[in-house]
């Protein structure tokens, strides 16, 4: 069977230089492309070596391993070991994952395999499956466009729960226990005591809430008498100002709880100053937390030890 060492090496270098460019942008790494085309020609010079004299060496995983090195080397240069290590060891994730989903998918829908009186054989066109050629061809820039969005979402995902927070609120003298995130973006005060505002929904709330104040904190806007709120509570209730996207001069009905009390780096943080605000719209569609923390809550409540 004829062997076109051509193709074979082209499509090598591409693949190479493909899953180099892959660990690139998810290290978010600077790159020059001669370097990456070097990069990419190191590790193709595998299959060439493959055809000659020193062909047994080539299977060896020492120098395999080894080829990679110099791969990475030459793609992003030496600053320090743990900057090569890194880079390193994203070569081999993207490697395995990309190269691990494309094998399983193409033997998913191709059937190669002849089992024969206790022997397996081979079924394959003179010069390889051309199916195969043109699933590599298209499959492998789609699987690493792929893995790069599924890194850039565990990434996202690492970032948010970083910023989870175990939230207690003392509301009335009942307690109501909540996951919180730390957000930078909320800034919102009231103008008037400079008092920070966390931002809870309506359904964290609705247990110890009368009706009618979670009815007004619908809208807050209809509000005209004070008798439209209970007074066991008429002392807790504030009416924060606040602007939204393509909304101004809104208000946000907020209450002033007894103490909120989260949990931070292993740090018990209690807050007196500090309002609610109730939100009817969801905070988080996967569930994650059900209020949002200014984070100016971290800075003035006072901290003790969680221990």
């Amino acid at each position: 069977m004829p062997i076109y060492l051509d193709l074979i090496w082209m499509l090598n270098f591409g693949l190479d230089t493909i899953l180099l460019m892959l660990c690139a942008v998810v290290l978010k790494r600077n790159y020059k492309w001669w370097r990456l085309l070097l990069g990419g020609f190191i590790g193709s010079l595998i299959v060439l070596l493959m055809f000659t004299p020193f062909s047994p060496l080539m299977v060896h995983p020492a120098i395999k391993i080894l080829f990679s090195f110099f791969m990475v080397l030459m793609t992003f240069g030496y600053n320090r070991l743990r900057f090569f290590f890194e880079n390193l060891l994203t070569f081999y994730f993207a490697t395995f994952v990309v190269g691990g989903g494309l094998m399983g998918v193409h033997f998913l829908f191709q059937d190669q395999f002849l089992v024969l009186n206790q022997m397996v054989d081979t079924k394959s066109p003179q010069f390889g499956d051309p199916i195969s050629w043109i699933f590599v061809l298209i499959g492998f820039p789609l699987l690493s466009y792929f893995s790069k969005a599924r890194v850039d979402d565990l990434r996202m995902k690492n970032i948010t729960f970083d910023q989870l927070v175990d939230v207690e609120v003392i509301l009335n003298e009942q307690t109501l226990s909540m996951k919180g995130l730390i957000d930078s973006g909320n800034q919102l005060v009231d103008p008037l005591t400079k008092t920070p505002v966390m931002i809870v929904t309506a359904d964290s709330l609705k247990e110890i809430l009368p009706e009618g104040l979670m009815e007004l904190s619908k809208n807050v806007q209809s509000f005209s008498h004070s008798e439209d709120i209970d007074q066991e509570w008429y002392s807790k209730v504030r009416f924060v100002p606040y602007r939204s996207v393509g909304q101004a001069n809104q208000l946000l009905l907020a209450l002033k709880p007894d103490m909120v009390r989260l949990v931070h780096q292993s740090n018990t943080i209690e807050v007196t100053k500090v309002l609610v605000g109730i939100s009817h719209t969801t905070l988080s569609v996967e569930k994650q937390y059900e209020c949002i923390v200014h984070p100016k809550l971290i800075v003035i409540g006072e901290v003790s030890s969680a221990s």
